[in-house]
């Protein structure tokens, strides 16, 4: 009888009554909602490092934290410009309500297309520009290669560093500036050589420029690039390395002193459980290592524990506000052609970062334009 019972009112709260005594169902029985369907485009191909895995564990971290409500899918190695529009216009009709486009590149694809589909959100990551359907989005790397500077620089027995750099944009600008900030805040005789690319992912470019650098006395070597193959010449040659987006020991092994990784997984997250739950709205994130967005550590076997000891103690006074990479704390801070940079006892504000336009003393180089 009890079972007669409970079988009748289980059935019983299966349902409730509508105004005027009618049975209505319940959310329980109504139709289940469709999954939000989130895309991402990549600009290179997907590998097992590098910019585009960042990414990619975003991705994952999205998928794994709201698992049904939502459906995700890449579209990987998709160039900057026309190739970009097209893919974010096919995401776009084919029903993908959230985009995420991380490329410096894709920010003029993505504003042109959110023009057009102004009922889906898109995510500019290191874009600047927003609409009433597009968020921007970027991390303080400046304040993780600050970190690898100190790192190469107690590393180093030249007193020479190398830097193979995509494109000569602000964001490229602060992390080379700020990693000679950091060589020299221990060792202010460090120089850092510059190679220009022009391009974001170009495997043997990178290489051979690295390679190139190796023969000019660079025995630690950094690079915003997209792909491993910096890092691989640098354990080709015996030379030392500061791998970049993601840990690289797996590819090298001995050379990796230690990484500079961006973590896009919480932000991601974040910003899909707003447009499920309604609460979306277009603004502008540039979050370091007090947001977690930036990591420095997996540091290599090479490394003595006071180094290690060292550079984690220095990420804790980024973190406080107590060290601001691009503050002159002693002296006045100088461009490479003896201009004043920083002003003794200033810093720069976010504008200024975010305009950055020169090169600090100590880069052997000159902005390409």
């Amino acid at each position: 009888m009890y079972k007669n019972l409970a079988a009748t009112f289980v059935a019983a709260c299966a349902f409730s009554l509508a105004p005027g005594g009618a049975f209505s169902q319940t959310p329980k029985d109504a139709p289940k909602a469709e999954p939000l369907k989130v895309g991402f485009v990549y600009v290179a191909p997907l590998s097992d490092a590098g910019w585009v895995r960042q990414h990619e564990a975003g991705r994952l971290a999205v998928q794994g934290a709201l698992g049904s409500a939502v459906q995700t899918r890449y579209v990987e190695d998709v160039a900057e410009g026309a190739d970009a529009e097209r893919v974010i216009r096919d995401l776009a009709r084919q029903g993908h309500t959230l985009i995420f486009t991380p490329s410096f590149g894709y920010m003029e694809p993505t504003l042109k297309v959110a023009a057009e589909f102004p009922h889906v959100k898109f995510e500019s990551i290191t874009g600047y520009k927003t609409a009433p359907n597009v968020a921007v989005a970027n991390a303080r790397y400046y304040e993780g290669r600050y970190l690898a500077g100190i790192a190469a620089a107690r590393m180093s027995r030249t007193h020479v560093a190398g830097y193979v750099a995509g494109f000569p944009i602000p964001e490229v600008l602060q992390g080379l500036n700020a990693f000679t900030l950091g060589m020299r805040s221990v060792d202010p005789q460090a120089q850092v050589k510059v190679v220009w690319l022009n391009a974001w992912f170009d495997p043997p470019r990178e290489r051979d420029a690295a390679m190139t650098l190796f023969n000019q006395d660079v025995d630690v070597i950094a690079f915003h690039t997209g792909s491993t193959a910096v890092m691989a010449a640098a354990q080709e040659r015996g030379k030392l390395a500061v791998a970049y987006h993601s840990d690289m020991r797996a590819i090298a092994p001995d050379a990796q002193i230690v990484a500079v990784t961006h973590q896009w997984g919480d932000y991601y997250t974040r910003r899909t459980r707003a447009v499920l739950e309604g609460t979306w709205t277009p603004g502008a994130v540039w979050g370091g290592v007090k947001e977690g967005m930036i990591r420095v550590g997996d540091f290599g076997t090479r490394v003595p524990k006071a180094v290690q000891q060292e550079v984690l103690a220095r990420q804790k006074d980024i973190a406080t506000g107590k060290l601001r990479p691009f503050a002159a704390t002693r002296q006045d801070v100088l461009d490479n052609e003896g201009r004043v940079a920083i002003p003794k006892g200033q810093s720069l504000g976010d504008a200024q970062i975010l305009g950055m336009n020169w090169l600090v003393a100590g880069v052997q180089g000159k902005i390409s334009r």
